[in-house]
């Protein structure tokens, strides 16, 4: 069998080097000859062309300021393909009239010139929708070799000589060719599965019905589904048998018994939170040290950004297995605590009374809560108190807060002759003798 192979793909291969020498020999006739130098001619023009109209193009477009984004992109797109965009506006009238004033042969390397640099151009102008760089790179080229081989009539050959280089993987016949069309299906589903997925979550995200957390659990559950469809629909399209898929998902039961315990554990632990709405993004909470702000919640990680600017990534695990703070599980509103003294000289219900209309005249202590105060302990150089206030907004931050109050604590103080002692200790010489 693999000798016959080996044989059809030698009679395919010089099939393909005896249409190159045909057409190497139909090149050297004269006509083609004139048509070859026409079209350099007109490559030559677009190019001197570009790079007169290029510069005021560019500055006509930085002068467009009030114009919406989408539109200066294509503007910009349309710039860097201008030499390509002048060569096929110059190329094809030239064909049109050849073809009026001359025999048909006369023009049919410049109609094919022609195709080529329109089919060139329309896929650089498509391709640039694909975001991705390398994406985008790999279906230009590839879309632009085969829309050459389809112009110059090599599909068949090409498609044959692909399809006969294979190995055969038990009942399974693994080809070139087979490989390039599950990757172009696969390719092309999976981008209609992550636009589909980024368009709903959209429109999930705009719902105000839904909770936070269900929002994210409901785009998780999501992308699974249509990106395991988009998996299994593109290796059915092309033929593979998913029945040999079951090895496989055995030897990944077993990785992930072994060596995968961690991130399984994670990614449950993840689904658990999203489904409990423990926590939500915009939540304020606080692990250990790290005190800040929950920007998003991922399948194996939270994301919390503190006040610092600094991001940690928190595995799911830890927020299920450890102590975790939630400053805006079921309400906003957080109660602080600070605490002051006196001097014994300085009358403890005046003191109590300056404290609390202190607090009250602070930023975003509420009100409606009024601050207290209480006297919490008679210490060696001054009187203690504790002053209790309550605030809505812990995402504005506990510690700046905190400082405010002691700032009006202290103005107030030294308003109304309040003054905090120092420790003193009085140090006695006993005599030796």
């Amino acid at each position: 069998m693999e000798e016959n192979a080996f044989e059809a793909s030698q009679e395919i291969a010089t099939g393909l080097w005896l249409k190159a020498q045909i057409l190497a020999d139909q090149l050297m006739r004269t006509w083609n000859i004139y048509q070859i130098i026409i079209a350099a001619a007109l490559f030559v023009a677009a190019h001197l062309l570009s790079r007169v109209l290029g510069p005021r193009l560019h500055g006509w477009i930085r002068g467009r300021e009030g114009w919406p984004k989408w539109r200066l992109r294509i503007l910009v797109m349309l710039h860097r393909r201008l030499r390509l965009i002048l060569f096929v506006l110059m190329i094809w009238p030239t064909v049109w009239i050849m073809q009026a004033t001359t025999w048909p042969s006369r023009s049919y390397l410049l109609e094919i010139f022609a195709s080529l640099a329109l089919a060139w151009l329309l896929i650089a102008l498509a391709t640039r929708l694909i975001v991705n760089g390398f994406l985008r790179s790999v279906v230009r080229y590839a879309a632009w070799t085969w829309v050459t081989l389809s112009i110059l009539g090599l599909t068949d050959e090409t498609r044959d000589l692909l399809d006969r280089i294979a190995i055969d993987l038990g009942d399974m016949r693994l080809s070139v060719w087979l490989v390039l069309q599950a990757v172009t299906v696969l390719a092309v589903l999976m981008f209609g599965a992550r636009f589909l997925s980024r368009s709903s979550a959209a429109q999930i995200r705009r719902n105000q019905e839904i909770s936070p957390s269900m929002q994210v659990l409901a785009e998780k559950i999501l992308q699974v589904l249509l990106y395991g469809a988009a998996f299994f629909i593109g290796l059915r399209a092309v033929g593979v048998d998913l029945t040999g898929l079951a090895v496989l998902s055995g030897a990944i039961g077993v990785g992930l018994g072994f060596g995968l315990q961690k991130v399984v554990s994670n990614l449950v632990s993840g689904v658990i939170l999203l489904l409990d709405r423990s926590i939500k993004p915009g939540d304020v909470i606080s692990l250990g040290e790290t005190f800040g702000w929950i920007n998003s919640l991922g399948a194996r990680y939270v994301s919390i950004t503190t006040r610092d600017g600094r991001e940690y990534l928190i595995p799911n695990e830890d927020l299920i297995t450890g102590q975790v703070v939630n400053w805006s599980h079921s309400n906003d509103y957080v109660r602080l605590d600070i605490e002051f003294g006196t001097a014994y000289s300085d009358d403890p219900h005046k003191v109590r009374r300056i404290a609390i209309e202190a607090a009250k005249g602070v930023d975003r202590v509420l009100e409606f809560k009024a601050p207290v105060c209480h006297i919490v302990g008679f210490g060696d150089s001054s009187v203690n108190y504790l002053l209790r206030f309550w605030i809505k907004d812990p995402t504005g931050g506990l510690t700046n807060i905190r400082g405010n109050v002691y700032l009006a604590l202290w103005d107030a103080f030294q308003e109304h002759g309040i003054s905090i002692p120092f420790p003193q200790r009085e140090v006695r010489m006993l005599d030796e003798t």
